[in-house]
């Protein structure tokens, strides 16, 4: 239960910064471009798998995200914005799918479940 509950959490994310994104009327090619580019931060993995979850973690977290979105909003940055809501989405999506932090032991260790 508390692991569905931690997908659809996920999913909320994603279909809120996916509307708010629509509404702000922001480049949809943007938004597909930069949809993935998170994941970049899994090339720590070609380091090991300690190096690879911190930099993965660093970049699937909703803090960097979510400041971007308020700095945006508060300085009225709309490209701060639009990014912030493209990774918000993109974390969003990941844990909707069940892909979630990862721990150093093994790239498929998440706290959600094995991947």
């Amino acid at each position: 239960m508390n692991k569905m509950m931690l997908h659809m959490e996920g999913l909320a994310v994603l279909v809120l910064s996916v509307y708010l994104y629509a509404v702000n009327e922001y480049s949809w090619g943007m938004f597909f471009l930069l949809l993935l580019a998170p994941d970049i931060s899994m090339i720590g993995y070609l380091v090991n798998n300690q190096v690879g979850a911190k930099c993965y973690n660093m970049f699937h977290t909703y803090s960097l995200p979510i400041t971007m979105v308020i700095v945006g909003l508060l300085l009225s940055y709309p490209l701060v914005l639009a990014v912030g809501l493209i990774w918000s989405a993109h974390i969003g999506m990941d844990r909707a799918i069940g892909y979630g932090l990862k721990y150093s032991t093994h790239f498929k260790d998440t706290h959600l479940n094995r991947v």
